[in-house]
């Protein structure tokens, strides 16, 4: 019997069987989570899924390289072929079209997915997204630079969050040992190998593009992030149209679950509306 609320269901989407989860019934919403050492699906939004369920179809997956999703040998970890995987999955799935939810990384393969097929996304919700460029912070770097300790996962969880009572031992030798699963660190390392700036640029999307999207956007982002800079967030209603900003404050890069039900509310109403 399965135990690990991590692991899902799994389908094989171009040769790479993928963990996903798949809950409750309407119109499909798509999550992207981020990048961070050890990070799966459930991890990233295990509050926000059973929240929209209640209302939509919600469809998390690990993407390709991280999670219990296939590390296949040789893959090449870049922006393309994210967006080929999921548009994969979607297609798998025989979803046509799905409202999307990225986080950090996520957003930025949520802006790309958007650009590149808009015809499959909805409405946008882009959550202390990448996507534009701005120079590393000395939390991302780290995050990007992680080597395996429980003192090292707890320094970062320390950056993700703002408040610090969601950090703790127990947390931290937890998301250790989802960092040291068989072929996590190898494929993880193999990501984002210093000098990291250049990872931030391959996230981003083309002003031009960005500019040119008529997806209804609803941008977040926590006023005292470590990880991506709220500047970030500012470039990108600048860019997108159809877009509105919501920054919380007290608030690293966690917003999903430092404020769960504020933006669990906020991403409802942006998707019914």
């Amino acid at each position: 019997m399965q135990t690990n609320p991590e692991v899902g269901r799994s389908i094989v989407v171009d040769g790479i069987r993928t963990n996903y989860h798949d809950v409750g019934e309407g119109v499909p919403v798509l999550l992207i989570h981020g990048s961070g050492p050890g990070v799966t699906a459930y991890a990233n939004w295990r509050l926000t899924m059973p929240a929209l369920a209640k209302s939509f179809r919600v469809i998390a997956p690990d993407i390709v390289g991280f999670g219990e999703t296939d590390r296949p040998q040789g893959f090449r970890y870049a922006m393309d072929h994210w967006v080929t995987h999921v548009l994969g999955l979607l297609d798998a799935l025989g979803v046509e079209r799905a409202h999307v939810v990225g986080n950090s990384f996520g957003g930025g393969l949520a802006l790309a997915l958007a650009i590149r097929a808009p015809e499959r996304v909805g409405r946008l919700v882009l959550m202390g997204s990448a996507g534009v460029p701005f120079r590393i912070t000395e939390g991302l770097d780290a995050v990007w630079g992680y080597t395996p300790s429980i003192a090292n996962m707890r320094a970062l969880l320390d950056i993700f969050a703002f408040d610090r009572s969601l950090v703790n031992d127990e947390l931290a030798k937890l998301r250790y040992e989802a960092s040291i699963r068989p072929g996590y660190q190898e494929a993880f390392a193999a990501m984002f190998p210093a000098p990291r700036q250049r990872w931030v640029e391959a996230l981003a999307s083309p002003e031009a593009a960005i500019r040119a999207l008529t997806h209804e956007t609803l941008i977040v982002h926590g006023r005292e992030d470590r990880v991506i800079p709220l500047a970030s967030s500012l470039r990108l209603i600048d860019l997108i149209p159809r877009a509105q900003l919501h920054v919380f404050g007290q608030c690293g890069h966690w917003t999903q679950i430092e404020h769960a039900a504020r933006f669990n509310e906020l991403v409802t109403r942006h998707f019914l509306e």
